[in-house]
């Protein structure tokens, strides 16, 4: 379902980002919270009660939930966060609070979006909860919380700035009928988390509800408790010391999961565990074996994707043979499919690391500009389900990515 109402403005800058040849870093966000839109706030509700007692704005009233109100009780560290690939049973929640060391826990739902070729992770939560784990400025920034209790976003200001449309909106995954949300609050964000939605999005992102947990330690190392966590937990479970994510961007220590949201990504990917190894991802051998082949192609040769890739990728490149184009395409210049990294000075995962996107003719349609790019080869791509780096707001006119399985023959 996509929601636009008015004519809304969010600020606005451009921002390079690279992933090798496709690649680029991202400033680290750290500024005070604030609300993303200026001027006059168009909503479904009125400015002010009759006793001139503000009324919290309702972008959308079919994703809205109560308001919070004001802050009430006492701030927490968001210390561990653990992602499971389904819901947490009660019973298991019970344990996790009385193990020695857990001072605060709070149910969360997470999810991973593919959003021109990053991977990022979606909170839905419980905006009066959810509070008591941020840093204090944004614990109090009321107007964000009642944002996304209104069924806006919130999110860093980078990533507003890299993805959202001239009118603020954000569409979360490459399907046709992927949601799109205003971006309501900039604001800094807990480790690993890079964007926040209240719980009336979960079922129409495609997420979880309940498939995470946010533990504060207080005044307890996280680190002490990992085992006996992991213990409860089980293996199939990421684990994150998010004080250590705070400083180094993502727990080396943590099996991490990834779980894209967006129907045919997440169809195609499923759950995708990997580790940090040196600053590299590696992913779970066993997702490898199952996902992974190297084939031959028509232009390009032996490649190596993820296997359900191959069956458009082929149809695409032997219409382009047909039409002509082979000339247009670069075997020497191609850099590659199955490359499972970061985004450059980053800790999102790149669409390259499920093996589902490939660069073409590198040397000439480098980040940032037009590209060279013969733009019938990008119509056949396009009709045969990939979506193109060069449409993007950053483009990457090299950079080719699966939007869409098609069935082929």
């Amino acid at each position: 379902m996509r929601v636009r109402r008015g004519a809304w403005v969010a600020t606005a800058v451009a921002l390079s980002l690279l992933l090798g040849a496709c690649s680029g870093s991202e400033a680290p966000e750290d500024g005070p919270p604030t609300s993303a839109r200026t001027g006059d706030v168009p909503t479904d509700e009125p400015s002010a009660t009759t006793s001139d007692t503000p009324v919290p704005p309702v972008a959308d009233p079919d994703h809205a939930v109560d308001p919070p109100g004001a802050r009430e009780g006492r701030l927490w560290s968001a210390d561990i966060l653990v992602q499971w690939d389904q819901p947490l049973a009660d019973a298991l929640v019970e344990k996790i609070d009385r193990l020695k060391g857990v001072a605060h826990t709070e149910r969360i739902g997470l999810g991973q979006v593919s959003l021109e070729n990053r991977v990022l992770t979606v909170a839905a939560v419980d905006p009066g909860a959810y509070r008591h784990f941020t840093r204090a400025d944004v614990a109090d920034f009321q107007e964000g919380w009642d944002r996304v209790a209104g069924g806006e976003m919130s999110t860093t200001q980078a990533v507003s700035e890299r993805l959202s449309d001239d009118d603020g909106f954000v569409r979360l995954g490459s399907d046709d009928d992927a949601p799109t949300l205003h971006v309501g609050a900039l604001t800094p964000q807990i480790p690993t988390i890079d964007m926040v939605v209240n719980r009336a999005w979960a079922d129409d992102i495609g997420m979880g509800e309940d498939n995470g947990l946010l533990i504060s330690t207080d005044g307890v190392t996280p680190a002490t408790i990992r085992k006996p966590l992991q213990r409860l937990v089980g293996k199939g479970a990421s684990v994150q010391m998010l004080d250590v994510a705070s400083r180094l961007g993502l727990d080396p220590d943590a099996r991490l999961t990834a779980i894209p949201t967006d129907s045919t990504l997440g169809s195609v990917v499923g759950t995708y565990r990997y580790r940090v190894v040196d600053g590299r991802v590696e992913p779970d051998a066993a997702w490898v074996a199952a996902n992974i082949r190297t084939e031959t192609v028509p232009i390009l040769g032996s490649v190596t994707c993820h296997k359900d890739l191959f069956p458009q990728l082929r149809a695409a490149l032997l219409e382009v043979q047909q039409q002509g184009l082979a000339k247009e395409v670069h075997p020497s210049e191609y850099a590659g499919c199955y490359y499972p990294r970061f985004i450059a000075d980053t800790t999102s995962l790149s669409n390259h690391a499920f093996g589902l996107a490939l660069d073409l003719n590198v040397p000439g349609n480098q980040r940032g500009t037009v590209g060279e790019m013969d733009r019938a080869i990008v119509g056949i791509f396009k009709r045969w389900g990939f979506a193109w780096g060069g449409d993007w707001r950053y483009t990457d006119p090299m950079h080719f990515e699966l939007a869409e399985v098609k069935k082929v023959g």
